[in-house]
Parts: C-alpha cells; structure tokens; sequence
C-alpha cells in the first residue's frame, strides 16, 4: 500500500508525493506493519497529508508528523 490511495490525483506535485511516500513507508516499518489493522495506515496517511498541506515537503518533518512519538531528542 502507498500513500496514492490515500491522495486525490493532482492535488500534490511528484516532489510532495515522492516525500509523503518515504514518510509513509517509514511509518509503516517503524510501526512492522505486519498484521495492522487498515484504520491504522489510514490514520497515519491522513496525518501526513494533513501536514502537507501546510506545505511541508521534509519526509522527516512528515514522519514526525505521522507518529510523533517516535522522535527522540
């Protein structure tokens, strides 16, 4: 699963598309995707896009968006 089923054609540019992609990949592996229930990636999907609509492009700022838990400092 991508981020593209989460995303109405032509609302974001590649570039934005290519950084949620890798923010979404990394939230599912950080998550071990494995046997997560849909609403699970449906949320973090939504988040992401939710952050780039702000016009965030980082996949890191992306990520953090995703599951902010997941950044230590």
């Amino acid at each position: 699963m991508s981020i593209h089923s989460f995303v109405r054609p032509g609302v974001f540019d590649p570039e934005a598309l290519a950084a949620m992609g890798q923010a979404f990949a990394a939230a599912c592996k950080a998550l071990d995707d494995t046997g997560q229930p849909q609403i699970v990636r449906e949320v973090i999907a939504e988040r992401i896009v939710a952050a780039a609509r702000t016009g965030e492009r980082d996949p890191a700022r992306l990520l953090e968006a995703a599951l902010p838990w997941l950044v230590s400092e």
